[in-house]
């Protein structure tokens, strides 16, 4: 029903008002994400968006912007920390700020674009996911994913069911969060292209 009303929002510019189901809010201005329930902010963590920008072309290892939904959720009750390799949990487990890599841990949420500018982003591999270099979290590092610390990315995960709409935003969190908590536009949002 959510899902359904955010679509009406970015397609007919209707109004939107959040019900009590979830939904994750990312802004690239402020490299934070929040969990948004009834248009308050329940839950807000630091991020890493592109290092290259905003985006949804191949080869590009930029972020999508605009409303996307969690397609699958992979890592369930795996420890913090597990490395993944092609989606799956491998028996490597390295500690926050490990030296020399940079792979994909602790938890997968893979996002699925709903607009035709972010439509390429789940055959890309987008994903909301942990990382070992969480000295990086906090300002764009990423190769086009959302990353977050393994603990923060745990949390989220327990939070969220597959079908959660994502926002992804230039704008600042507290911008976006109060443009759609009150219904405003979406292209007020900084949800449009620019």
């Amino acid at each position: 029903m959510k899902l359904l009303r955010l679509i009406g929002l970015f397609l007919f510019g209707s109004a939107l008002h959040l019900s009590a189901a979830p939904a994750v809010v990312v802004s690239i201005a402020d490299q934070k994400l929040a969990l948004v329930e009834s248009g308050e902010s329940v839950a807000q963590f630091p991020v890493s968006t592109s290092r290259f920008g905003v985006g949804d072309r191949p080869g590009s290892y930029a972020t999508p912007l605009g409303l996307l939904e969690i397609a699958s959720k992979i890592g369930a009750n795996v420890p913090l920390g597990t490395v993944f390799k092609s989606r799956t949990a491998t028996r490597e487990i390295l500690r926050p700020n490990a030296r020399g890599r940079d792979p994909i841990v602790t938890r997968i949420l893979w996002l699925r674009g709903l607009e035709k500018r972010n439509a390429l982003a789940y055959e890309r591999g987008i994903y909301i996911h942990g990382t070992p270099v969480e000295r990086l979290i906090g300002r764009p590092a990423s190769y086009g994913c959302i990353r977050m610390r393994s603990r923060d990315v745990a949390n989220l995960f327990s939070l969220v069911d597959v079908g959660t709409p994502i926002a992804i935003v230039k704008c600042n969190l507290r911008e976006a969060i109060s443009r759609v908590s009150s219904g405003s536009h979406a292209t007020a949002l900084g949800f449009a292209a620019n």
